[in-house]
């Protein structure tokens, strides 16, 4: 091997190993402890019980575990596709000349740069029973006003609101690098086919924008997997368990009721779940591209 050679490759060692120490302290140990943890009983406080994998048996018969997960489930069926359409939606109609338009798009990017307990607080407001004003404005035309607290079906279809509003600017943004980096001549081409309108979407923009929309799918899913902050100020998982989400539920297990063994083993299912999806999403996309 030549000299040069050797030089490169030691200069990507020395490049790669911050990223590298990084990743293996920040996101390697945490989860081999995690793991750990989730074969102990631990309140954090004195010496953890191995247990083996009696944290997980008792995951099997916990019902708010399984309802919880539910939850997630339903948040994710919900919000990904709605969050990835509206997204979409609005980088298409923001991409095309138009007056204001950096005005329009800042406004649709402001609730990605809010935190969820500001968001929560917000919206915690607008859906308060009494002098919320989607009841002032349910009131205002004759409809009966909503108990978005302590309905269960109300208070869920409230999550999803806010989720999806939160979600919305950041697919803009991704769907407008996408938009921005597919050539002119693509669609004058097409224009020469009789790709206008629909026609010009459907085959030239929709196959191009399909990495953009595989990276949309898992970074979504994951999110909606993870959600918190904002259920936490909106609800806090009620009425009852009817929002309680797989990672409020393993935030109240570990610090509320002093079980972090238990709530490390929900944590890994969740992992082995999020990782699930996203290496199906990846196979499903990676088959599509060979057909």
């Amino acid at each position: 091997m030549s000299s040069a050679r050797r030089a490169e490759q030691w200069a990507g060692v020395v490049l790669a190993t911050p990223a590298l120490l990084a990743f293996t302290i920040f996101m390697f140990v945490p989860l081999v402890m995690t793991v750990w943890y989730s074969l102990n009983r631990y309140s954090g406080f004195g010496r953890m019980r191995f247990l083996g994998l009696d944290n997980y048996r008792t995951i099997v018969g916990d019902p708010t575990f399984w309802q919880a997960l539910l939850n997630t489930v339903v948040l994710t069926v919900v919000t990904v596709p709605l969050g990835i359409a509206l997204g979409l939606g609005a980088a298409l109609l923001l991409n095309k000349v138009m007056p204001a338009r950096a005005l329009f798009r800042a406004l649709v990017y402001v609730p990605v740069v809010i935190s969820g307990v500001a968001a929560g607080i917000i919206w915690l407001r607008l859906f308060d029973p009494l002098i919320g004003l989607f009841n002032q404005l349910l009131g205002s035309v004759g409809l009966p006003e909503i108990d978005w607290q302590g309905n269960g079906l109300a208070a869920m279809v409230s999550v999803i609101i806010v989720t999806t509003w939160q979600g919305v600017g950041f697919g803009m943004v991704v769907y407008l690098a996408g938009l921005q980096g597919i050539p002119v001549e693509l669609y004058e081409a097409g224009a020469v086919d009789g790709a206008v309108g629909w026609r010009r979407f459907w085959h030239i923009t929709w196959p191009l924008l399909r990495p953009t929309t595989f990276f949309l799918v898992v970074y979504s899913i994951i999110g909606s997997f993870q959600v918190f902050d904002v259920v936490y100020v909106l609800t806090r998982g009620g009425p009852g368990t009817s929002t309680t989400f797989l990672v409020q539920y393993a935030y109240d297990q570990g610090f509320n009721q002093r079980r972090q063994g238990y709530a490390a083993a929900i944590g890994v299912i969740l992992y082995v779940i999020v990782l699930a999806f996203t290496v199906l999403q990846w196979r499903l996309d990676k088959r599509r591209d060979e057909a």
